[in-house]
């Protein structure tokens, strides 16, 4: 049994793409692959299976031949929303796993170690992604055993994610800086504007000829 099988890892793609100008942000080309390839190829490997929470026809991430879920309550209350769906896809399907692990779908760096360091510290509870200082809460490990806090949290329309990873105690684990060429490169950068994508493309030029 691999040791991420109690896992259940979720890319979070169910966000409107309003400063990106609309549209599915994570299906843009990044150097020829589209953002959200990158991010599979570098999450999957890490949980012990993998759903997209999504919004909208599903029938547009097919290509992926990766199930999809979308978010219960409205779309519109953000991450919460896609990782409580999440916890009910798992409690429902897939019981073995005891952690659901998020990433967003605008994150092309993530580290290939991500989910092991933040399991390896978590002692049980929450874990979240920090570089440079910046705490990440889409970018964790949230036990099942988390769900009604999610849940009221939700029905609270207390949304923000950093707030409720505070109240439940997260350790936030610290990621170094990638240097490529004299370029650093925040693991976690993520793509909110067309700028954003301009910059990964050059940060993802570097990281294959780094």
């Amino acid at each position: 049994m691999r040791t991420c099988d109690h896992i259940l890892g979720v890319i979070l793609a169910g966000g409107r793409s309003r400063r990106f100008g609309g549209g599915d942000k994570a299906l843009a080309d990044l150097n020829g692959q589209s953002i959200l390839s990158r991010v599979i190829a570098r999450f999957r490997p890490q949980v012990g299976r993998l759903v997209l929470n999504v919004n909208g026809d599903a029938a547009r991430f097919a290509a992926y031949g990766i199930e999809t879920i979308s978010d219960r309550e409205s779309p519109e209350l953000g991450p919460l929303s896609g990782l409580l769906a999440a916890m009910d896809y798992a409690a429902e399907h897939t019981p073995g796993m005891t952690v659901i692990a998020t990433v967003s779908a605008d994150a092309p760096f993530v580290p290939d170690d991500l989910v092991a360091r933040l399991d390896a510290v978590r002692n049980g509870g929450v874990a979240i992604a920090e570089s440079a200082g910046r705490r990440h809460p889409t970018i964790g490990l949230w036990p099942m055993n988390a769900r009604p806090a999610v849940a009221d949290a939700l029905a609270r329309q207390a949304l923000s994610a950093n707030r409720l990873a505070n109240d439940l105690n997260a350790v936030a684990v610290a990621f170094a800086m990638r240097d490529i060429d004299g370029c650093e490169i925040d693991p976690f950068f993520n793509i909110n504007t067309r700028d954003d994508l301009g910059a990964a493309r050059v940060l993802a030029k570097k990281t294959m000829e780094g």
